[in-house]
């Protein structure tokens, strides 16, 4: 069997003034600092506000940064926008592409989604490509169609395990404190899994991250799902404690 590194990523959405970015990050790369070797990667995606603080909080540390967003353009006239090359240019070497709040609140599209992936890609950044079905796409029974579908055309072509990493999030469970249980958990990532083995030749080697309501109580159960490769974490991501005890179950 394939042994993926797992990883456990913290979106911290539009959160965190500048003084409480850098303290949050200066504390993860300090704990990380003390525990020397981990068991799994450490990604924290910050509000662009905050990019170039984190990484400088972070430099040296085992903690990486990525961004929460980015355009499909390298420049032009997009106001308000973030282009992946800026990210990189600030240090970051990830960017989240695809989360069910872009998708829902700025309506964008699988396209939309791959060729942020792609411009991701073609500046060097790592894609973190986010899936999900909404509670009543899964009451309907559609949750493997859906999920199956955003990952045929959210995924570029040229995707590999080095530069993407697909996190499955059922909308459902996002903030609401509802966790999908290990079952739902288990069945939607080998979905998921055989999607990209039929897909690509590194298939099996593609992190499959799981996010919805992670905190520390169900974080070990839930990582120890076949197929589950670590947690993109929200809420509990913005509390010291509360993630490294997440990251502490990859020990």
């Amino acid at each position: 069997m394939t042994q993926r590194r797992p990883m456990i990523a913290g979106n911290w959405k539009m959160n965190c003034l500048r003084a409480d970015g850098i303290a949050l990050a200066t504390a993860l790369a300090a704990k990380a600092a003390e525990k020397g070797a981990l068991g799994c990667d450490v990604l924290v995606c910050p509000p662009a506000t905050l990019l170039s603080d984190v990484v400088a909080a972070t430099k040296g540390s085992a903690v990486m940064v990525g961004g929460q967003d980015c355009h499909v353009a390298t420049s032009g006239a997009h106001t308000g926008d973030v282009a992946a090359p800026m990210l990189a240019d600030i240090g970051a070497g990830y960017v989240l592409v695809g989360h069910s709040e872009r998708r829902a609140d700025h309506d964008e599209s699988s396209t939309t989604i791959r060729l942020k992936a792609i411009a991701a890609h073609d500046a060097g950044l790592a894609a973190v490509v986010c899936v999900g079905e909404t509670e009543q796409e899964r009451d309907l029974g559609a949750t493997l169609a859906v999920v199956n579908g955003q990952v045929a055309v959210s995924v570029p072509g040229g995707a590999t395990a080095k530069n993407t990493i697909i996190a499955y999030e059922p909308v459902w469970a996002i903030g609401t404190g509802r966790t999908a249980s290990v079952a739902e958990v288990a069945e939607v990532h080998a979905a998921i899994r055989a999607e990209l083995v039929e897909r690509f030749e590194d298939g099996d080697e593609f992190r499959i991250l799981y996010g919805g309501s992670v905190k520390p109580s169900n974080a070990a159960e839930l990582l120890a799902v076949e197929d589950v490769d670590g947690a993109l974490v929200g809420g509990a991501s913005l509390k010291v404690d509360d993630f490294w005890k997440i990251i502490e179950t990859c020990a």
